[in-house]
Formats: C-alpha cells, sequence, structure tokens
C-alpha cells in the first residue's frame, strides 16, 4: 500500500506523502483511564484541489457526493478504530485510497441485448399454459 515517495492509487498516480496532512487527536468513546492520555486516533486531510492528482481524478472525486469531502474540497477522515495510532494511521490511509480509487473507477457501458426468438417463444407458450390451468380451476357449468 505505501510506498517510499507516496500513497500508491494506480500505476501511474501516486500522492506525495507532503500533500497528505495527518494529526493524532485522542480517540472518543470507552477506552479506560487510557482514553484521556494517548492520542491513538488520526485525523487526516487531503485538499483535492490542491494536490498533484491529475484533474481526471480531481473532477471525479469533486462531483461525489460525500460527507467526508467537505464544500472546499477537502477530504477529511477520522480513524479511530484500533488501539494504537500506527494501526489507525493505516486505516486512514487505506480508506484514502479506496475512495479516490473508486472515483477513478469507471463502469463498463452497458449494451441492451434483445431476447431470442426462441425465449420469446417459450414465455408465450408457458403464459398459455398458465392461463389454461387457472381456466379449469373456473366452476364446472351443466350446461
Amino acid at each position: 500500500m505505501e510506498q517510499k515517495d507516496g500513497l500508491f492509487i494506480s500505476q501511474n498516480v501516486q500522492i506525495p506523502w507532503d500533500e497528505i496532512d495527518l494529526h493524532a487527536i485522542r480517540a472518543q468513546g470507552a477506552g479506560g483511564q487510557n482514553v484521556n492520555k494517548v492520542a491513538s486516533a488520526i485525523h487526516l486531510r487531503f485538499d483535492i484541489k490542491r494536490s498533484s492528482l491529475p484533474e481526471f481524478y480531481q473532477q471525479r472525486l469533486l462531483q461525489l457526493n460525500d460527507q467526508r469531502i467537505t464544500s472546499d474540497g477537502v477530504v477529511v477522515l477520522k480513524a479511530q478504530q484500533f488501539r494504537t495510532q500506527e494501526k489507525n494511521r493505516e486505516d486512514a490511509l487505506q480508506r484514502l485510497q479506496t475512495l479516490i480509487q473508486q472515483a477513478g473507477f469507471t463502469a463498463k457501458a452497458r449494451r441492451p441485448t434483445r431476447p431470442t426468438r426462441a425465449s420469446q417463444k417459450k414465455r408465450v407458450d408457458k403464459k398459455v399454459q398458465r392461463s389454461q390451468v387457472k381456466n379449469l380451476r373456473g366452476r364446472v357449468r351443466d350446461d
């Protein structure tokens, strides 16, 4: 995941470490006496507009309707799932990497297909057969 130069996104894209802002903060919630002493949570900030990301990634990220991206175009992630600062740091970087990779993914265009003539005939035959079964359930008439 991590490289010496920066965070790996794809073969051609890598974010330098100086563009990712990491701060250690105290985690919220239960944790006993340790929670008030140790800054184990990580607060990650990444400014999309000022980054060296290619224009394609920047546009796709800014178009996302994601609560982790502010109106100024800054990704804000808070990682506090683990007890150690190192694991929370890795988690925050992994989540940033996943977010950017998902923004860069383009879905393959769907080409609509048409049902074959045999499948259409089969469907109609089943409808006719089902209709006959239901008609046989009707009242028996004495004519």
